[in-house]
């Protein structure tokens, strides 16, 4: 069973491609989570768990959610982390959440998409993005007949700067960058409600026909990427910079 969380699409689009090859089910746990439910899941498969790095971790919404939900039938267990260059020691994290639910850890591994954190970076351009596509849905192949072969992932290398970046890097982005206050909707907002149905918290309402953040946030940018109008802002960063949204 592949389980994955995604904001802007490119976890759910490894997802996909692995349920493909391995025709196994793919569920999405964002949807879970807008309703505020939990998951009670049955595999005899493995469990494959695709998402995003959120500061060389997993996100903590998503880990709240696994650490919440109940899992039975097989306990091997893999992680698919996508990211916009690496993973840093996401895997310690993985693991402590392995032992916590009594999985049998199978291993983790990075593989790159393209870049959807807007608030701090920038979306690649076309042609880049689908090169590095390409290249994801490679590693995805490899991955997907690691798994059928029934084999781990190779161990990670972790470096001292890997352990900071997960560790007080991680700490402080979630104390300091993590807030909504900086959204903001132009001239350009419809009043269309599209960001309140793609905000997983539901953190959005419509005000006088303008979206309001509720400060609830996690900063998946589902609501500032997946904007067909391109109305929603954070602060001045991003303004003039191209959006990034991989649909199904």
């Amino acid at each position: 069973m592949i389980i994955y969380f995604t904001g802007t699409g490119n976890s759910r689009h490894l997802a996909q491609q692995l349920a493909k090859i391995l025709d196994d089910d793919c569920i999405s746990a964002v949807s879970y989570i807008k309703e505020n439910k939990v998951g009670d899941f049955h595999s005899e498969k493995a469990y494959i768990f695709v998402c995003p790095v959120y500061a060389w971790q997993m996100p903590h919404i998503f880990e709240e959610f696994l650490n919440k939900s109940t899992f039975s039938g097989s306990t091997d267990c893999y992680f698919v982390m996508n990211c916009g260059d690496e993973i840093g020691n996401a895997e310690k994290g993985v693991k402590a959440f392995c032992a916590r639910k009594g999985f049998q850890y199978r291993g983790v591994i990075g593989i790159k998409m393209p870049e959807n954190y807007i608030a701090i970076f920038s979306a690649p351009d076309k042609e880049s993005e689908e090169r590095i596509i390409a290249a994801a849905d490679e590693k995805v192949t490899c991955a997907a007949e690691t798994i059928c072969a029934g084999e781990a992932f190779p161990p990670c290398k972790i470096t001292t700067i890997d352990k900071l970046k997960s560790g007080i890097v991680n700490k402080t982005f979630y104390k300091m960058v993590i807030s909504d206050k900086k959204f903001h909707a132009t001239e350009r907002c419809t009043g269309c409600g599209n960001c309140t149905k793609s905000c997983m918290l539901n953190n959005i309402s419509i005000k006088a026909g303008k979206p309001l953040w509720g400060g609830h946030c996690t900063h998946c940018m589902a609501c500032i990427c997946g904007c067909s109008e391109e109305a929603i802002e954070y602060g001045k960063h991003t303004e003039g910079l191209r959006r990034y949204f991989l649909k199904d």
